[in-house]
């Protein structure tokens, strides 16, 4: 399908791939990973065509189409509706639905042969396209990634950038290309949506190549890992956990092999710096000395990934009661959020806030910061000290400040030294500790801001989607300092891995009500799962085929209908032409007839005038019941033109 041979690509002086190789085969589900700037977007970009490569070669079969999510999709903007733009993916079908309409128009005025010709010929590769259910296919994919039916019809530049990304990926996965190449696809997914894309890809027959930094995703939708690392493309015959065990055993079998290496050019480079004086074992030094020149050095293992070792503390003390909300009650004009609900938040509480988009989750978190009037009572405990992060907090840092000057001005009080040791946590080390904000990437501003919340000696802490544009990395370094954190939390995330190893209690949001599991989020997902099952045999949810389903078949019905009438009126028109030839040549075979016995000297011959008399009869008998038969031939062809008119 396509094949990566001895890649090289450079951005500036910085080689980001060396000589990488990787074949992808037709159906291969591979996930592409790698710390952030390693280049895992850029090899998608180069495999499209976007980045030409500085050496090497990709070799693709002319039958391979690409579809390909990156973030540039962003910027596309229209006023059309949000199913026109997804239905953009059938481009042939939609001009052949111009050309059939307009044969159906014109159907009214002229109706001959060619026309009725035309027109199945292009139903039948309008059909072929799938034409006749592109619409509720459509419709079911934008559904299923979170799209209500009243939405469809609302035009792409009303929605934010996540949902518009939405359409975008909708679009991609109705063209059915043989590869796809999505990178980050799940940054703006909900949960019942990424689990909607994990089903889609699962049953999608072409071959997927997925940049992801969620690891249940890459779990379920993977089975093959590929890793970026010093400028190659490292294969993994597995998902990300057969990577994450595999990779140890790796490691373990290269730090041996890099450990003995070393060994022997210690003992060699002694045996050179012995004997390279000495008359009697000069040339034997000097042999020595080209084979550690010739030597293919094995590279030293890198280091487990960062521990965080920064001590997490505050000096004021919550009560036991952090937060109550009574009888509370949101809404946004006719659109309820919540209502009469309760909610309650105790000193140590790991809480995560989970569900699709649109249920309240981030309206809640602003609820409890005190930054939404709502209807009931709001109660902060004694002593609690509340901070908040969520994406938009980004723009609150001051662009001109150094990383360090970021923290410094936090108010922390903490040295620089401990500063320095938390930063050195989340990725920043050295002197990147004096970069400025305005050259970081999203994932570093993220890190930033995420660090500036946990020294800011808040015992309760809100975190709306903390994990966004944070790498694998920064995922683990997070989960260590919420486990090291001695305070309350409340965390809205779509990432699985993160909120299984973070909470020890669920929130989730029903009937407009708050409601709590006392579980992980795998023992969570049980009994969601559990439940659903129960209320199926008790009758409470229905059974029935989804609506695009029902959609879909009556559409298949209508085409089967449609396209057997149509052969029916073809064959009828055969059938008149058929019959039209023949009262032809009986019409012919009777003025003949009628010749003969309009001349007088056939009244001389007995025999041949009776003969001939019977033939004549005899023909205008069939000329009789061949021309009833036109007649009901006629009926029958105007009979099926008006219900295809219909």
């Amino acid at each position: 399908m396509i094949s990566i041979n001895n890649l090289s690509f450079h951005f500036g002086s910085r080689p980001m791939y060396d000589e990488a190789n990787l074949h992808i085969k037709p159906k291969d589900k591979i996930g592409l990973i790698g710390l952030n700037g390693t280049g895992k977007s850029t090899l998608l970009r180069i495999i499209v065509g976007e980045y030409k490569p500085d050496g090497g070669s990709i070799q693709m079969s002319r039958e391979t189409s690409i579809g390909f999510l990156n973030q540039d999709l962003l910027s596309y903007q229209t006023h059309d509706s949000i199913l026109a733009v997804a239905m953009q993916a059938f481009g042939e079908a939609l001009q052949l639905q111009k050309e059939i309409d307009k044969i159906l128009v014109e159907f009214e005025n002229n109706f001959h042969d060619s026309l009725v010709d035309k027109l199945a010929q292009l139903q039948e590769r309008f059909e072929a396209l799938g034409g006749y259910t592109m619409q509720a296919n459509a419709e079911a994919i934008l559904e299923g990634l979170g799209f209500t039916t009243e939405e469809l019809k609302q035009p792409l530049a009303s929605f934010s950038g996540g949902w518009r990304m939405r359409v975008m990926l909708a679009k991609i996965l109705l063209q059915q290309p043989s590869l796809l190449l999505l990178d980050e696809p799940t940054n703006h997914l909900d949960l019942p949506s990424i689990k909607w894309l994990e089903t889609y890809l699962d049953r999608f027959e072409g071959a997927v190549v997925i940049v992801s930094h969620d690891r249940e995703f890459l779990d379920k939708t993977t089975n093959i890992t590929v890793e970026v690392s010093n400028s190659k493309l490292n294969v993994y015959a597995g998902n990300y956990s057969f990577y994450v065990e595999e990779k140890i055993l790796r490691n373990e079998i290269q730090k041996g092999a890099y450990e003995n290496q070393q060994a022997h050019i210690r003992q060699t480079e002694r045996f050179i710096e012995r004997f390279k004086a000495k008359a009697t074992k000069a040339k034997q030094a000097q042999s020595r000395m080209k084979q550690l020149d010739r030597l293919e050095r094995i590279e030293e293992v890198a280091p487990d990934a960062a521990k965080v070792n920064f001590s997490f503390k505050f000096n004021t003390h919550p009560g036991r009661h952090i937060f109550r909300l009574e009888h509370m009650s949101k809404s946004y004009g006719s659109k309820m959020i919540f209502r009469d609900t309760n909610v309650h938040v105790e000193r140590g509480d790991k809480i995560a806030l989970v569900g699709g988009n649109g249920k309240g989750k981030s309206t809640l978190l602003r609820i409890i910061a005190g930054t939404e009037p709502i209807e009931g009572k709001r109660e902060l405990g004694h002593n609690v000290i509340m901070s908040f992060y969520a994406q938009h907090q980004l723009e609150s840092l001051n662009v001109e400040n150094e990383v360090l000057q970021e923290l410094q001005q936090a108010g922390s009080g903490k040295s620089e030294v401990e500063l320095r040791t938390l930063l050195g946590s989340f990725l920043f080390t050295g002197d990147s500790v004096f970069k400025k904000i305005k050259v970081l990437s999203g994932g570093e501003k993220s890190r930033v801001a995420l660090a500036k919340t946990l020294i800011s000696e808040a015992n309760f802490l809100m975190l709306d989607e903390p994990t966004n544009h944070l790498d694998m990395q920064s995922v683990n370094i997070l989960i260590q300092a919420l486990e090291q954190y001695e305070g309350t939390f409340i965390i809205i995330s779509h990432d699985r891995f993160f909120v299984e190893n973070v909470a020890t209690k669920i929130w989730y949001i029903e009937d407009y009500q708050l409601k709590e599991y006392p579980g992980t989020y795998h023992e969570y997902e049980q009994f969601q799962e559990k439940r659903e099952k129960e209320m199926k045999k008790l009758g409470t949810i229905a059974e029935v085929s989804p609506k695009k389903e029902e959609v879909k078949q009556k559409q298949q019905r209508e085409t089967s209908e449609y396209n057997a009438l149509n052969n029916q009126l073809k064959q009828t028109n055969k059938q008149l032409k058929e019959v039209e030839n023949q009262i032809q040549k009986l019409e012919q075979e009777l003025a003949a007839y009628e010749t003969q016995l309009a001349d007088p000297k056939i009244y001389g011959n007995v025999n041949l005038l009776q003969e001939n008399s019977l033939k004549f009869e005899a023909v205008q008998k069939e000329l009789s019941k061949v021309n009833e038969k036109w007649e009901e031939l006629m009926l029958a062809a105007e009979e099926l033109e008006a219900k295809l008119a219909d």
